[in-house]
């Protein structure tokens, strides 16, 4: 495995600009996670490291070499696309077995079937080895192509959304799996998603994209607990941060204009009245829809709370975040 490291990259696709001078640096043996909406350039970042397209501007290496010229073979990199990409006419172990028999790779038959072996069964796919690719659901498609990433020892694995396609328990099951092959195997994965839970989950490090731009690289607990924007701070947490206007509970800094509050940091049964407009249960814990002077807001309370819709609960804030009228976070 390899350090990863991109410095000032830039990318533009006719007048849009896809990165904008963006430096970050993935750890040899980390497992780092894109996040952003459509557009925020996380999959032009995947490609840059892959050699699938090339910066306009700036560097990526990978392991202290640099990548300009080199084409993704040359690279030694594992991507899995969000959209399965098999070979239809191939059997599961067939597709499975292709990466391995590369004349770069040189792999003995003998490997390649332990190798096969293992990874079908982390990805519950063994009894369907000798399946046609064609006669798969989506869902198995999809953990073949990650299968087909995962047989190779490469210097980094790149996953663009891979389980986008997979019913929730298989994803949580994945999940699971992915972040275990990565901590035993010391991989260095550099992941795409745009679901909160994966990056909580599974990320040492998370990088906040916002069109084309690196709003923040750090550790999930670090982003979650300090933001450096409003944007950033709504990439993660479920509920999602409440966004409020900084005068809403007194005390704000002069310069502040918002104010966020995770749902957790939204204190009850002191402070002001607030009325609850809908309570939902979801076994492990309850979310309280509030409104307070106009304003609609979420907090998280003990799984068998009696309170009900029409209900006064009192509130305060504690460990709120300021922002500025930029959405920038005020210290």
């Amino acid at each position: 495995m390899a350090e990863v490291v991109l410095n000032n990259v830039t990318k533009r696709f006719g007048a849009d600009v896809a990165l904008d001078n963006v430096s970050m640096t993935i750890p040899d043996g980390s497992f780092v996670v894109l996040l952003g909406p459509t557009g925020a350039g996380k999959t032009t970042t995947l490609r840059m490291i892959s050699g699938l397209d090339n910066p306009d501007s700036g560097a990526v290496t990978i392991d202290g070499r640099a990548m300009a010229g080199l084409t993704p073979a040359q690279r030694n990199v594992a991507m899995v696309f969000q959209q399965y990409s098999l070979y239809p006419h191939l059997t599961v172990r067939e597709n499975l077995a292709f990466p391995l028999k590369s004349p770069l790779l040189k792999t003995p038959a003998a490997e390649i079937a332990r190798k096969i072996k293992e990874v079908a069964e982390v990805l519950q796919i063994s009894h369907k080895l000798e399946n046609k690719a064609t006669a798969l659901s989506g869902g198995e498609m999809q953990r073949v192509s990650i299968g087909r990433a995962l047989v190779r020892s490469p210097n980094i694995y790149l996953m663009d959304e891979p389980l986008s396609s997979l019913d929730a328990k298989l994803r949580a099951d994945l999940r699971i799996e992915l972040k275990r092959i990565q901590s035993s195997t010391g991989a260095t994965l550099l992941y795409v998603t745009h679901d909160q839970i994966e990056a909580m989950t599974m990320a040492t490090h998370v990088g906040v994209l916002d069109q084309g731009k690196l709003v923040q690289f750090g550790s999930p607990r670090e982003i979650y607990e300090n933001p450096v924007s409003i944007y950033a701070a709504s990439r993660l947490g479920q509920p999602r941060v409440n966004i409020l206007p900084a005068s809403l509970f007194g005390g704000a800094p002069v310069n502040a204009d918002k104010i966020g509050l995770r749902p957790e940091h939204i204190m009850q049964g002191a402070g002001e009245d607030s009325r609850v407009i809908r309570v939902e249960r979801l076994g492990d814990q309850t979310r309280l829809h509030l409104t307070f002077k106009n304003h609609d807001l979420v907090t998280v309370t003990d799984a068998h709370t009696h309170l009900s819709e029409g209900d006064t609960v009192k509130i305060r804030p504690e460990k709120p975040f300021y922002f500025d009228a930029q959405g920038g976070r005020i210290a």
